[in-house]
C-alpha cells in the first residue's frame, strides 16, 4: 500500500507500483473502438503509461497534452492515457484537445489494471479510480521507470519519463 495525498489529505492505493527492472504486468483495457487490448498489442513497442484519475481534472488534461507533443518527437514508442473515464468521453476529450499522437484507453470494464499496478485508490473521495503515476516500459516488457505522484493534483516528472523511453 502506497500513501498519497489529494490537496494535502492522505489517501492510499491498493499496493505498490511495480519497480524499475520488473516485468510489467499484463493488461485488459478498453479502446475508442470498443475494443479490449493488452500488453501484447503493443508488443516489440515502447510503451509510455500515463495513468491518471480522470481526462476530465486539468492535471490529467495537462499532462496528456504534454505527452501528446512528446508523442510527435517519438515514433518508436507509444503513448497510453489510461484512465476509469469511458472510451466515448475520452474519445471527445481527444478530439477537442487535438491529442491525436496518444492512445486513450479505459478501464471500464475491469480494474484489474489499477490493482495490478498498485494505483488503485481505496479510500477518500477518489476510491475506486487511479492514482496519478507514468510507467515506461521497453520493447521486451521491461519497466525502466515508474513514478507514483505523491501528490495527486501535481504533475508527473515529464522530462524523467521520457528520457527513459
Amino acid at each position: 500500500m502506497a500513501t498519497i495525498t489529494l490537496q494535502g489529505n492522505e489517501i492510499h492505493t491498493n499496493g505498490d507500483l511495480p519497480g524499475v527492472g520488473d516485468s510489467a504486468p499484463d493488461f485488459s483495457l478498453v479502446n475508442a473502438e470498443l475494443a479490449d487490448v493488452s500488453l501484447d498489442t503493443y508488443q516489440g513497442k515502447k510503451k509510455l503509461l500515463n495513468i491518471v484519475p480522470s481526462l476530465d481534472t486539468p492535471t490529467c488534461a495537462l499532462s496528456t497534452k504534454k505527452f501528446n507533443d512528446a508523442a510527435k518527437t517519438n515514433s518508436d514508442a507509444v503513448f497510453l492515457m489510461i484512465s476509469a473515464d469511458l472510451p466515448f468521453a475520452m474519445s471527445r476529450f481527444c478530439k477537442a484537445e487535438g491529442t491525436d499522437n496518444v492512445i486513450p484507453l479505459s478501464m471500464m470494464r475491469s480494474r484489474n489494471f489499477a490493482k495490478d499496478y498498485g494505483v488503485l485508490i481505496e479510500d477518500g473521495p477518489l476510491a475506486g479510480i487511479t492514482a496519478r503515476a507514468v510507467v515506461v516500459i521497453d520493447e521486451n516488457n521491461q519497466i525502466t521507470h515508474a513514478q507514483l505522484v505523491s501528490e495527486i493534483a501535481d504533475e508527473p516528472d515529464y522530462e524523467s519519463a521520457i528520457a527513459k523511453l
